[in-house]
């Protein structure tokens, strides 16, 4: 319980004043005459001036308040490395043990974890937020259980115009031993140009109490696609600059591996996969025609359109078997570089294409040989077949032979037909997805020659289901045999047209390999939080007989995840995890890496334990930190304002809040009693005076 007193004027003040002043100067001349009731007729205004005053006694019934202890508990990523939970365990008991030692005091707890889309530890988040749920007035102390590296406090700016309500005193779980050792990636590029290096800016560095053993060189294990890893020494601290050369068109995917060194705390950092998307400079293409027909321009406008293909056209304009008199100084201003362009320079092309194209004796045989070997060698060669090809002079009967696909039968089918996409051919990416339905909605053909298959993959069929395009894989290389040479009716709209740009540009990437057109793949995609895993087969029991994709999370844990079919020759399975990193994806030979959020989270970009960017809520009420592992220090109430650290004592403000639950006033004396004693003093002071 409280007293204390109250005045409530009947006057205002100034009048009371007044008063006052007028009855001292009463009193002073009463007393220089020498009468001898003076003083008491002082007591009589003194009584009346305080009843005009009104005093009242108020009585306050209160109930004490506990002093609130915040307890902030850090569970983010870098918290659960190395024996931090334990750590974080044993000091949060033990915070709790001598919470309950102080008087009136009561612990609240605030345990918070990483922010989503790769924030970070969230300290001064979940210190705000806990602040704006307490009365400020009780809290007496803040302790945060961490590691140190908040990623969210501001700049020394903004925490100017921030006052903590009490000392903020820091736990720092780690050891004074720890080290890490990390690898980064400062610089890589989006896109690449095949054959060209790109420039990459890695560099390992140590963090923390290095061991003397660990030495400055470490190894860096480099694997492109999934191949084999080569490895590599590299200086410790040092930015390098690093060439890579991309092998391929599409998506380039490079991984960076550090091996996990001895005593470091985690390998989650050791680690990084770029993903560098390959682009071609220019596409060369040689384009070799037979004699002129209607698709010989087609074939060069569609080449000729894409700003990026360098076209050179070897055309036969005039058989060297005509005899018309013209002289032949008259039939060509400059030779034709044939010997260049078939021997010296033939692996500068990245595709070949015979259109129509026979044997004329024009082309000597070692070219054609030359053809052939490049196409072994890793080229890409497409044959565009006319009547021509089932006819004596038929490149079929030069050393091409030995890769194409196909035979010719000799005989040439001229009769109208639908071109149709093959059983296989719904499950090859070159033409996967083009054909809606069992009947195609695009236009008919006129003409296709026959050929007997002997190797390679049926994927389009025409008249009486005869091969109609055919692929194959040889030696390094790929060949393509279209068994005609109306293409160019669906380019020219006849009978409604058809896909033929997509169908010659997956056509096209195929041969030059592009990995996402590849038959037998295994890839994933990456989308926020959730992946998507592809793999591709043009198995034809593969529903029944694929086996589960193994999948190792970053934390090494191994989840078996079963594929569904979404479409033929595609299985697909759906995968979301809140832990961010490199997941590895094997299946069988086949494997793939990708990477939810960032390869190295933030939380692992310093795993050290440090607590530099807490100094400034430490220093605001002058608190301290202290390591988890020399144990809590012990607590004790400090006046504020003075230091609230110590050697091995951590200090709080005791606030001796409270609530007040009842509240009465009651007037100093009856009004009764005023007046009779009042005028008991008068009736005293005139009685004295009148004897006199």
């Amino acid at each position: 319980m409280r007293e204390q007193i109250l005045f409530d004027p009947l006057l205002p003040v100034w009048l009371v004043g007044v008063l006052a002043v007028f009855a001292g100067v009463v009193l002073v001349i009463a007393a220089l005459r020498g009468l001898s009731g003076w003083w008491l007729r002082g007591l009589v205004a003194a009584i009346l001036l305080v009843a005009v005053l009104n005093p009242s006694i108020q009585r306050e019934n209160r109930e004490a308040l506990s002093d609130l202890l915040l307890v902030l508990v850090d569970n983010s990523a870098s918290q659960r490395i190395s024996d931090r939970p334990d750590q974080t365990a044993a000091a949060f008991a033990e915070v709790r043990a001598k919470a309950a030692a102080l008087p009136n005091t009561e612990v609240k707890v605030v345990t918070f974890e990483e922010a989503e889309q790769d924030g970070g530890t969230p300290i001064f988040s979940a210190l705000v937020a806990a602040l704006a749920e307490l009365p400020q007035s009780r809290i007496a102390g803040i302790i945060a259980i961490t590691d140190g590296r908040a990623h969210d406090i501001p700049t020394e700016e903004a925490l100017a115009t921030f006052a903590l309500p009490a000392p903020f005193q820091t736990v720092l779980t780690g050891r004074e031993e720890d080290w890490d050792r990390r690898f980064s990636v400062s610089n890589a590029p989006a896109f690449g140009i095949i054959g060209e290096p790109v420039l990459l800016t890695l560099k390992v560095e140590d963090q923390g109490n290095i061991p003397a053993a660990v030495g400055d060189m470490a190894e860096l294990i480099v694997s492109i696609d999934g191949g084999a890893p080569e490895s590599y020494q590299v200086p410790v601290g040092e930015e390098l600059e690093v060439p890579l050369v991309l092998n391929h068109a599409g998506m380039n995917v490079v991984q960076f591996e550090v091996p996990t060194a001895e005593g470091e705390l985690t390998d989650r950092n050791n680690s990084a996969v770029l993903q560098i998307n390959g682009v071609r400079d220019r596409l060369r293409v040689l384009l070799v025609s037979g004699e002129p027909h209607p698709g010989e321009r087609t074939w060069r406008n569609l080449l000729k359109s894409d700003s990026s293909v360098d076209l050179v056209h070897f055309t036969i304009l005039r058989p060297p078997n005509k005899q018309d008199g013209v002289p032949v100084s008259e039939l060509s201003l400059i030779a034709f570089p044939t010997r260049e362009l078939f021997l010296e320079k033939i692996d500068d092309f990245d595709l070949i294409i015979f259109d129509r194209y026979k044997r004329r004796g024009i082309l000597p045989s070692v070219y054609l040989d030359n053809v052939r070997d490049y196409a072994l060698r890793g080229g890409a060669v497409l044959v565009a077949a006319g009547p021509d090809f089932a006819s004596v002079d038929s490149l079929f009967y030069s050393s091409l032979s030995e890769v194409l696909p196909g035979a010719p039968t000799s005989r040439l089918i001229e009769e109208e037909f639908l071109p149709r996409v093959s059983e296989l051919g719904q499950m090859h990416p070159v033409t996967e997805g083009l054909q809606a339905g069992e009947t195609p909605d695009w236009g008919r053909w006129l003409r296709m020659v026959e050929v007997a298959p002997f190797g390679g993959q049926t994927i389009l069929t025409g008249a009486n289901d005869a091969p109609l395009l055919m692929l194959d894989r040889v030696g390094e290389g790929r060949i393509a045999l279209l068994a005609s040479d109306h293409a160019w009716l669906w380019h020219r709209g006849f009978d409604g047209g058809g896909p033929q740009l997509e169908l010659l540009r997956r056509l096209a990437h195929w041969m030059m390999k592009e990995p996402e057109l590849e038959e037998e793949g295994l890839w994933a995609t990456a989308i926020g939080q959730e992946m998507t895993i592809t793999r591709r087969t043009l198995e034809p029991d593969a529903a029944e007989t694929l086996p589960p994709v193994t999948l190792t999370t970053p934390s090494g844990e191994e989840i078996a995840l079963s594929l569904s079919q979404a479409r033929p020759g595609r299985f697909e399975a759906r995968y979301s995890s809140d832990e961010l990193g490199l997941y590895r994806l094997t299946q069988g030979e086949h494997s793939a890496v990708v990477a939810l959020g960032p390869t190295a989270p933030r939380e692992f970009i310093e795993t050290v334990a440090s607590a530099e960017a807490l100094e400034p809520l430490s220093s605001q009420n002058r608190g301290g930190s202290f390591r988890a592992e020399e144990g809590v220090p012990d607590f004790r109430f400090v006046r504020e304002g003075r230091p609230a650290a110590g050697t091995n004592w951590a200090g709080f403000w005791q606030r001796e809040a409270f609530l007040t639950t009842d509240i009465t006033v009651h007037p100093f004396a009856p009004a009764w009693l005023v007046l009779l004693l009042a005028s008991a003093l008068t009736l005293w002071g005139w009685l004295r005076e009148g004897r006199r």
